[in-house]
Parts: structure tokens; C-alpha cells; sequence
């Protein structure tokens, strides 16, 4: 069977998804390609003891009205088909601390924010001021957070080269409060010694403008974009794995699916990890230097989770979500965990479902692992739409790194262990198999201050019908891969045209 579109895209995840309503949009006919039995990527969620699981996203910032990811959402057309939950105002995010009973909150909106830090933190004005300030302006340097045109922000290198840690510790002496502002720090896996303070700035200041959580768990926003995108005329298969990009005269032509399927198309976008997609192409087409440097990017580190069915009416809802830190002296080093300190730090975040915000039916517990502990299993691939074991050994293995979370958690929620109904865990191998990500990565390759180059993937490839989107492109987080769907498809149609549609959007909002 084959079949010709003009715009073929590879991997459902929000990247894609995006890319594919704007093209669709635009009267391009449009082609979605998915491996999985689910599409989504990191929006997928799973249900266990008919709970709903979040496996990626847990919560979403800048959706008030009138703000940045609102006004894509509302470009995108998806805004009323989105259950949401305002996160608490005065302490969405609570950074806490081994022997502190304290928890130091994250208020939304930056004069609540600064006042509730300032709190207990009264001699320390001068430096939340500059942390403000440096937070805002680091933004404003980056067009599409802002939904305005202006040149490309790599071409302001200093931007790239501060570090989140040198410079919070630069406007405090107080090690306390440097932990609790940088206290979110999993959220874009911040290593001390090379971690961007403008991946900080643009991963937290959209939180602090608003925060919610997605009712009955993150895939709805699938669901949403895949209707849109459907409404105009686009085809999306599951379950329809890309093998192979079959190339003619220096162009891809077509792709080849696992189930013996050729789909042509003028244009490819590949919203896989381009590490893998060079693979499905052939290193051959591509100069040298060029497949050396996208092969040598290093991925951020990968995440073990944790999901716990709550016994019901046992466990009071939670509207915030926990960053736990054992040494609030490290808190930019707990990568580098041993076997006998793990984990070092965690986030808690609770699912909250429909019509029941009293109790809450589930807990998700992430924190770091390094792939290198899947050593023994690393042959394996499992997915729901491709069952194989990993075998005993690797059950026993999830089980003991639960049990040593749930020891951790009790310090917290002394009472836990009698609320919990059910234990599932996944690991590194589990977002490697299902999302294709370099080994198992958290958030796609590292921003490194010492060389901002390095790890830059343009969307445009060496190959001039194929273009990447996604989290390996600019950033990771439900906004940031939705500008990446707008920065590939800038490309393709246009950077200030395509701009002009998303303002006009959210501008007629306004006047009607």
C-alpha cells in the first residue's frame, strides 16, 4: 500500500501534534505516523486500578488568559476541550529540606511570589529583586516566549552563558534560599557546573505565572489537537512504526513502516530524537561532521517514577507539588548520586480526577537514575504495543528502588504506607522503549553554559525536505515543544506569517 501526503510527520508527541495543526491548517494535506497503541508521547498517561497516570506532564504553566502558552492553546483551538485545575496561588511548588520541618513555597504571580519567599526570608528583598528582574528580562530575550518576531536568540551568546547556580549564588549569601530558588530544578535536570540560568528562567517563570494541573491527566491535550487536526482533513495511524526514510536524488521520498507500509510525501518532519532519525536515514547522506555532532550531544539525565493508587478517601488532595532535597547544600549535584544515597532528591506531584478534590487517588514520585543501572536489561524492549518481558530480576529491581522511595516519602507523609493500594514504577528503559529518547533522557540533550553551541539542533536538516521538532530542539516542557512545533513549521511557511496567525488567534478573542 501506498499512499502520498503532502507533509508526512514522524512520532506523535506534542511536537509533532502541533506541526501537524499548523500545516493542516494551512491546507497542506498531512500524515501523523505513531508507533505506540497511544499518541501523545510524554502526554501519555496510563491507568492502573482505574486510576489515571501522568507519565510526563504534571503540571502546566502560562495558561491564565492572555499569557504565552494560553495564547498558543487558543491559536491551536483547544482551550475548551482542557479540564484544569488552578494549582494553590500561595504555593504551587514547595521546596523542602532533610531535618527542616519548613516548606518554603512558590507562589504564583511574582509580587505573591517575591512576598511569600520574603517571608521567611525578611532581610533578602534586594536579592529576590534581582532575581525578578533577571528572570523577566532573560525571558524577553527569546521572541516566541513572548509571541513577538525578532531575530534569533542564539545570536545573543552571553544569554547562553551564565549559569543557574553562579548566578543565584550571586545575589545571595543565604544557602537556604539559594536552595529554595533554585529548588525546582528537576524540572529541567539543572547540574551546577553547566546548566543555563536561561533554561531555569523559561522552565520556571511561566509556573510562576500561573500553574494547573490537567484533570483526568495530561493525554486530553492529545485528544484536543488530534480532533482539531482531523477537523481539518489530517490522518493520524497508531500503531504504524517508522523503520526506514527511503531517500532519491538527495530528498527523502517516502518512509517504511514495521507493518509494510511505504507513505510518500513532499515534506518529513521528525519529531523523533534526531540521534535515532539519522539512523533510519543512513549516516550516509549526511556529511561527517555533521552526524559526529548530533551523535556527540550528550542527553540529560534519565528518571525513574514512581505511581502509587491511594486507598480511597485515605489521603488528603494535595493542590501543590513537593521538591524534596536531602542537603540543601547540593541541590545542583544530585545526579550524582551513589547507590547508598539515592535518591537524593524527588518531586511528589498528585493526580487529581474529576469532581473529587478532597482525597486524592494517586501520587506520582520521579527522580533521577542514570541508565547505566539498566545495564543488565538493556537488550529489552517492552511497550504496550510490543509485549516482551524484561524478566524476575528486573521486577525485583523496581521493587527495591520503590520500597527505598517509599521509606523516603514516610519522612513526609508519616501515615503513607497505610494509604497506599497499589505500587507500579517505570524506569529509564520504559521512556527510551516508548518515546524513543536517547537513553531513556528525561528532557532531551544538555544545555551546556561552557559550549551554548553544542548541543543547538536547527529544525532545518542537511537534507532539505526533512525537518526535526520537539523537545531536543530549543527546549523541553509543554511550551517549550509547542514553540518548537512553531519554530519547524516558521520554515516551512514562514516565520512572520505564521507568527501574525497565532496574534490574530488571541486577538480576535479580544474584540468579540
Amino acid at each position: 500500500m501506498t499512499e502520498k501526503y503532502d507533509v508526512v510527520i514522524v512520532g506523535s508527541g506534542l511536537g509533532g501534534l502541533v506541526s501537524a495543526i499548523i500545516l493542516a491548517k494551512e491546507g497542506y494535506s498531512v500524515c501523523v505516523l505513531e508507533k505506540n497503541q497511544q499518541f501523545g508521547g510524554n502526554l501519555q498517561t496510563f491507568v492502573r486500578d482505574k486510576t489515571i497516570f501522568d507519565t510526563g506532564v504534571h503540571y502546566i504553566g502560562g495558561l491564565s488568559e492572555g499569557q504565552n502558552l494560553y495564547r498558543y492553546f487558543k491559536y491551536l483551538d483547544i482551550l475548551d476541550d482542557i479540564t484544569l485545575k488552578k494549582m494553590d496561588e500561595d504555593g504551587f511548588d514547595r521546596i523542602t529540606f532533610d531535618n527542616d520541618p519548613k516548606e518554603y513555597k512558590h507562589a504564583q504571580g511574582y509580587e505573591n511570589f517575591k512576598k511569600t519567599i520574603l517571608n521567611e526570608f525578611p532581610e533578602e528583598e534586594k536579592a529576590l529583586d534581582a532575581y525578578i528582574q533577571k528572570m523577566q528580562d532573560t525571558c524577553g530575550f527569546f521572541p516566541l516566549y513572548g509571541l513577538k518576531l525578532g531575530k534569533p536568540y542564539y545570536e545573543n551568546t552571553s544569554l547562553f552563558e551564565v549559569r543557574a547556580k553562579e548566578f543565584i549564588d550571586s545575589i545571595t549569601e543565604n544557602e537556604k534560599l539559594r536552595a529554595v530558588l533554585g529548588g525546582s530544578n528537576l524540572l529541567y535536570a539543572g547540574e551546577g557546573n553547566r546548566t543555563p540560568f536561561y533554561m531555569h528562567a523559561l522552565s520556571v517563570n511561566s509556573y510562576i505565572e500561573s500553574s494547573y494541573r490537567c484533570v483526568n491527566g495530561g493525554s486530553q491535550i492529545t485528544k484536543a489537537l488530534l480532533a482539531r487536526f482531523r477537523e481539518h482533513g489530517g490522518k493520524a495511524f497508531k500503531r504504524h512504526e517508522v523503520v526506514k526514510f527511503e531517500t532519491e536524488n538527495g530528498l527523502v521520498a517516502s518512509v517504511k513502516t514495521a507493518n509494510g507500509k511505504t507513505i510518500q510525501g513532499n515534506i518529513f518532519i521528525s519529531n523523533v530524537d534526531p540521534k535515532m532519525t539519522l539512523d533510519m536515514i543512513g549516516k550516509n547522506h549526511f556529511r561527517k561532521s555533521y552526524t559526529s555532532r548530533i551523535e556527540n550531544i550528550e542527553s540529560t539525565i534519565a528518571a525513574f517514577s514512581l505511581y502509587l493508587v491511594l486507598k480511597p478517601n485515605s489521603f488528603k488532595y494535595l493542590n501543590h507539588n513537593y521538591y524534596h532535597f536531602k542537603d540543601y547544600t547540593s541541590i545542583w549535584d544530585v545526579h550524582n548520586y551513589t547507590e547508598e544515597s539515592w535518591p537524593e532528591a524527588y518531586m511528589v506531584s498528585m493526580g487529581i480526577k474529576k469532581g473529587g478534590d478532597e482525597y486524592g487517588d494517586n501520587i506520582t514520585v520521579m527522580t533521577y537514575m542514570r541508565f547505566e543501572e539498566m545495564e543488565p536489561w538493556i537488550n529489552t524492549f517492552n511497550t504496550a504495543a510490543n509485549k516482551n518481558e524484561r524478566g524476575q530480576t528486573y521486577e525485583e529491581f523496581k521493587a527495591y528502588k520503590a520500597q527505598i522511595i517509599i521509606k523516603e516519602l514516610e519522612k513526609k507523609f508519616p501515615n503513607l504506607r497505610e494509604s497506599i493500594a497499589a505500587v507500579y514504577s517505570s524506569t529509564p528503559l520504559s521512556y527510551r522503549d516508548y518515546i524513543g529518547c536517547n537513553e531513556g533522557s528525561m528532557y532531551g540533550y544538555v544545555k551546556d553554559a561552557n559550549n551554548p553551541l553544542k548541543s543547538f539542533v536547527s529544525p532545518r536538516t542537511k537534507i532539505k525536505n526533512l525537518y526535526f521538532t520537539g523537545q531536543s530542539l530549543n527546549m523541553h516542557g509543554i511550551l517549550g515543544v509547542t514553540i518548537s512545533g512553531v519554530v519547524t513549521c516558521s520554515e516551512i511557511l514562514g516565520g512572520e506569517y505564521l507568527l501574525n496567525k497565532i496574534l490574530e488567534a488571541s486577538k480576535q478573542e479580544k474584540t468579540s
